[in-house]
């Protein structure tokens, strides 16, 4: 399984991938090109008759069909087609090569995902402005008939401006002329007016790659206390050693593993290696990215989806030339093209962010651990509730464990009570229990703030019609609409449709019928407001924060104390410190425990230590009060008497009894057809041809739990197999002896995180 490093083949030895590369050169004129499309392998090309020989991993211009695009030049045996029949590669691109542990990492990554390779390149060649050549720069210089005005004296004729922009040119070399009209203190137009007589002409050069300021390793960080000082030694000796290791940092909130791996990371510097680490949610890096610049002095590289695509260009090209030394990122930054990667840090290790379940379906700690083991280098996994797949690891001795026992500067771990609402008398349309209210209540009288946890998003996850009982469903999907009151209109959170709020029941007509169900972070916002007037609140939710720099904003509004109380979802609840932050209320605790998820007891303990590690962590003792119907399942207990030690052990128990992950293995087939015919026939014909084999089982087909997601009618099977199976060959077998149908299309998830 993926999360096991010993289950992946062994990487060749170093000796032997310095042979292959020694016979990378490729003399014949026929060569294979991947390129980065969903095909079945690479194609054959000629070599260009006049270029110097290839190698491996060179970026190529190819002709497919009437298109032309790029390429990586790939090794393996060759398709043997008739070399007449061949077309001729049409362009070498002056870009450096694709390093053999990355193209090894391609094809193993395709190999376990059961994805085409040319689909994973993909993402490796995921900006395609950076495989184009730099567009030429346009400056402004000053001209011979612009120096002759200066030197006549005949500037009296010339505006202030002017006079201005031409002595800027005269003392210095030719610039772009934003940045002339900045120095300048003028506009653009002032400029364009020079150049119509000829006293500034334009010239063109070649643009200089933006300059990045490189991590200073040399600058003292944070004083590290006794238990970070020990664990940041063996994190830095692990460094040292360059070898592949795995350890896991693991340490309770608030214990400083950020200032503790940081040790680490300024020694991959200082043997000058190029750093990646990944953070599971880009938008919980603002404050992570502030420690960087004071422990570093610059801030790194950032690779996620909110940069605009000439950061991406930029950046793609800076690791590719080994000019950034640190990259930040979210999961799709491991397919970056880095030629010198010697440490790989995973922060949140445990987090189901780093799932992939679009496209190619892959876990992005598994495969950072892969890509780790490719390179021959250390990687960090770093948590404060490591999942149950690294906890078997360190048990069986494959992973080294490092651990922070104690909160940094003596701060106290938070006391957790649970709030049994069994027992409970609340107000209709009210969500609050009177125990939380009155710490509510003692919270702002002292001055402090408070966290209320609810992972819910919008006002109501449901809004029905009290007359007729009509309920508002999504016309694409099988789910229900969420009210958001702050934009009047309900959402689909799974395909993104959006309506108005209606004045009246769409079915019935009744006016003012429409009520909403359950209680979301909006409504949850209103009640505060309405219990305690005059205290400030603030939302933290992906809906109402665009992007990283939101977040920074609120994050910092929080630590300055603009605000009493922040209601959120799991965006509030992890990555965060606030001082004066001393109380957490977790609203509908039970809600992660529902849904079949085989994971369900373990995220939903992960994501409430996690939000209950915001409380006290600095001087202040913190509470946590956790409102649920379900006092004694077991995740509330262990949460309760803070025994994460005794929950793991049961949740292993469970899952071994269960033969489920990490003991056993999962995979999910699913079909999805634009009719429900189509998808029936070719789930029909899966299940005739499915495998009967010892140590197989096959669930299914069943209608997914949204059977209709975006249009599509969707169908799902469960393979069940023992560690010992070679999953993704009976899969293989099975899939090729079954014609798919029409418009149906099949998705194969290894190890899949999510049931619906």
């Amino acid at each position: 399984m993926p999360d096991d490093h010993a289950s992946f083949p062994d990487p060749a030895p170093p000796a032997a991938a310095a042979e292959r590369e020694r016979e990378s050169r490729i003399t014949a004129r026929q060569v294979r090109v991947l390129l980065p499309l969903p095909l079945p392998g690479a194609l054959d090309y000629l070599a260009p008759k006049e270029a110097p020989p290839l190698e491996f991993g060179s970026f190529v211009r190819v002709p497919l069909g009437r298109r032309s695009l790029a390429g990586v030049v790939w090794d393996g045996p060759s398709n043997e087609p008739a070399i007449e029949r061949l077309k001729a590669i049409e362009e070498v691109l002056p870009l450096p090569k694709l390093q053999p542990e990355l193209r090894r990492f391609v094809e193993r990554v395709a190999s376990y995902t059961m994805a085409p390779a040319g689909a994973v390149l993909r993402m490796t060649m995921s900006v395609s402005e950076a495989l184009q050549p730099s567009r030429p720069q346009r400056l402004c210089a000053i001209s011979q008939s612009g120096l002759a005005v200066l030197s006549e004296m005949t500037t009296a004729k010339l505006t202030a401006p002017r006079r201005r922009v031409l002595e800027l040119l005269s003392k210095g070399p030719p610039i772009p002329m934003a940045e002339l009209a900045r120095l300048a203190a003028c506009s653009p137009s002032v400029i364009r007016n020079l150049r119509t007589p000829g006293l500034i002409e334009e010239r063109l050069a070649s643009a200089a790659p933006p300059v990045l300021p490189a991590p200073d390793w040399r600058l003292a960080g944070r004083a590290l206390s006794p238990d970070q000082a020990q664990a940041a030694e063996q994190l830095v000796e692990s460094v040292g050693a360059s070898v592949f290791t795995v350890t896991v940092l693991d340490g309770v909130t608030g214990s400083g593993k950020t200032e503790t791996y940081f040790a680490a990371l300024a020694a991959a510097l200082a043997q000058s290696r190029q750093v990646l680490v990944l953070l599971p949610e880009i938008a919980l890096g603002a404050q992570w990215l502030e420690r960087f610049r004071e422990r570093f002095g610059t801030i790194p590289a950032q690779w996620h989806s909110d940069i605009g695509q000439a950061e991406r260009r930029d950046t793609w090209r800076a690791v590719a030339a080994g000019r950034a030394r640190v990259v930040v990122g979210a999961r799709s930054a491991l397919f970056l093209p880095f030629p010198e990667l010697g440490l790989i840090i995973v922060d949140e290790e445990h987090d189901p962010s780093y799932k992939q379940e679009d496209g190619v379906c892959y876990q992005a700690r598994d495969m950072a651990v892969l890509r780790a083991s490719l390179a021959g280098i250390p990687i960090i996994l770093v948590s404060a509730t490591p999942s149950l797949e690294t906890a078997v690891n360190v048990a069986r001795g494959r992973y080294r464990r490092v651990v922070l026992p104690r909160r940094h500067a003596d701060a106290k771990l938070p006391a957790v009570r649970l709030i049994d609402m069994r027992r409970e008398r609340i107000e209709r349309g009210r969500f609050l229990a009177p125990p939380l209210v009155g710490e509510l209540a003692a919270t702002f009288e002292a001055g402090e703030q408070a966290l209320l946890f609810l992972n819910r998003r919008g006002y109501a996850p449901l809004t029905l019609c009290r007359a007729c009982g009509h309920r508002f469903q999504c016309a694409s999907c099988t789910a229900w609409l969420v009210e958001h009151r702050f934009t009047g209109q309900l959402l689909c959170h799974h395909c993104g449709h959006a309506e108005p709020i209606p004045p009246c029941c769409p079915e019935c007509l009744t006016a003012g019928a429409l009520v909403p169900c359950g209680p979301g972070v909006e409504r949850l916002q209103e009640e505060v407001s309405e219990r305690f007037p005059g205290v400030r609140t603030a939302l933290m939710v992906s809906d109402l924060l665009p992007g990283p720099r939101a977040a920074a904003e609120l994050a910092q509004a929080m630590t300055e104390q603009r605000y009493d109380v922040l209601i959120g979802t799991q965006l509030a609840a992890k990555g965060h410190h606030f001082p004066m932050l001393t109380l957490v209320g977790v609203i509908d605790a039970d809600l992660g425990l529902t849904g079949g998820d085989l994971r369900a007891a373990e995220r939903t303990y992960q994501l409430l230590h996690q939000v209950s590690g915001r409380a006290g962590r600095a001087e202040r003792k913190g509470r946590v009060l956790i409102q649920t119907w379900m006092p004694d399942q077991p995740v509330m207990k262990a949460l309760a008497a803070g025994d994460r030690e005794r929950f793991l052990e049961a949740e292993a128990a469970a899952r071994r009894d269960a033969g489920l992950p990490p003991f056993g293995r999962l995979a999910a087939l699913i079909v999805s057809a634009a009719d429900a015919e189509t998808c029936d026939f070719t789930a029909r014909a899966l299940s005739r041809a499915s495998p009967q084999l010892p140590g197989i089982t096959v669930l299914g087909p069943a209608p997914a739990p949204l059977a209709v997601l975006r249009g599509w009618h969707r169908r799902r099977f469960l393979v069940k197999a023992g560690r010992d199976v070679r999953l993704q060959v009976v899969l293989r077998d099975w899939l090729a002896r079954v014609r798919v149908a029409g418009s149906a299309r099949i998705q194969v998830d290894i190890d899949p995180y999510s049931f619906l």
